[in-house]
């Protein structure tokens, strides 16, 4: 079977990851868009998690990882809920990792175990030894094969990268020690300020603060009467949707009626409707220098200088300003 991604391109696949794709699982994830809610106030943010899960799995396999680290890399965001991190804020999660913590319910309760068994694989090794993919995730600020794909892949379908940008920076990425490390500064550079643009740019801006902080109060309204509960955002964007909307509760719809691509926002800290703070994301890569491995931001004012600029947006938060259009 052949794969075809809007990034790495063609891919033959092996048939345990046919099967894996397959599955109601990860198909599911067809449906459940990385960005949230957002996709709802411009439908140009329409990037999914499964887009995302065959990227990562792709980069995995071009950097060389085995097909146990590529199965892993296709699964690890199989536990998403609908509209992905909305939920950390409906549960005021602020370490925004609900999805980690139910991935081992989630996932035994698949078929995906068994189909591991059929190709002679444990599941346990694969699907809860997370330490062994060090291509696939690393802490903040490593670089690893996920945080690549979903920040190459956003500002890519957002318009703030080229193609031809990716391939160069992809031809400089190299695995040194098992770790997932740039061969050359300006690299560093360039990633840097484009995942920047996608944790400061893009995850705080205000159309984006806005459409999901709705939401989240739709949810937590409709889960306080008791009208939801919280298996059905273990369904999908449009299945959670769908089941809000026929709520008839006023404030619930008057909400919904809220969240279109109509709206008009804009950041303001002095006059405000909404306030939120993000997880800190900072990234620092690794560089091998002369062979060895040094952090970017040491010999890069540039990184360190942006480093200290996200660090101060992100402790700030967003404040978002509803306007007339």
């Amino acid at each position: 079977m052949k794969i075809v991604d809007s990034i790495y391109g063609e891919f033959d696949i092996d048939l345990i990851i046919q099967d894996l794709i397959n599955t109601k699982e990860v198909q599911r994830l067809k449906r459940v868009h990385q960005g949230g809610a957002n996709y709802l106030t411009n439908p140009k943010w329409n990037v999914t998690r499964y887009e995302h899960s065959i990227g990562t799995m792709l980069l995995v396999k071009i950097l060389g990882g085995s097909i146990e680290e590529q199965i892993a890399a296709l699964l690890h965001d199989i536990s998403h809920t609908a509209f992905s991190h909305l939920v950390d804020l409906v549960l005021d999660n602020k370490s925004e990792d609900y999805h980690e913590k139910i991935y081992k319910k989630i996932m035994n309760e698949s078929e995906i175990p068994e189909i591991l068994i059929k190709y002679n694989y444990n599941p346990n090794e694969i699907l809860f030894d997370e330490k062994r993919w060090t291509i696939l995730e690393k802490s903040s600020p490593d670089l690893c094969a996920d945080r690549i794909d979903y920040t190459l892949r956003d500002i890519l379908q957002y318009g703030g990268i080229t193609k031809i940008e990716i391939n160069k920076f992809i031809e400089s990425l190299i695995v040194h020690n098992g770790e997932v490390v740039l061969n050359n500064i300006e690299a560093a550079e360039w990633f840097t300020s484009t995942y920047y643009k996608e944790v400061i740019d893009f995850f705080m801006h205000p159309l984006n603060i806005y459409s999901n902080a709705v939401l989240a109060k739709v949810i937590q309204r409709a889960l306080d009467i008791g009208e939801i509960n919280i298996s059905d955002l273990e369904t999908d964007d449009e299945v959670l949707l769908n089941k809000l909307k026929r709520i008839q509760n006023k404030e619930i719809l008057e909400l919904i009626s809220k969240i279109h691509k109509d709206v008009c926002v804009e950041y303001d800290e002095l006059n405000y409707d909404i306030h939120q703070i993000q997880k800190l994301r900072l990234i620092d890569p690794m560089v091998l220098i002369e062979g060895k491995t040094v952090r970017a931001s040491s010999i890069s004012t540039k990184i360190e200088k942006e480093n200290k600029i996200a660090r101060e947006r992100s402790k700030k938060g967003a404040f978002i300003k509803i306007i007339k259009c």
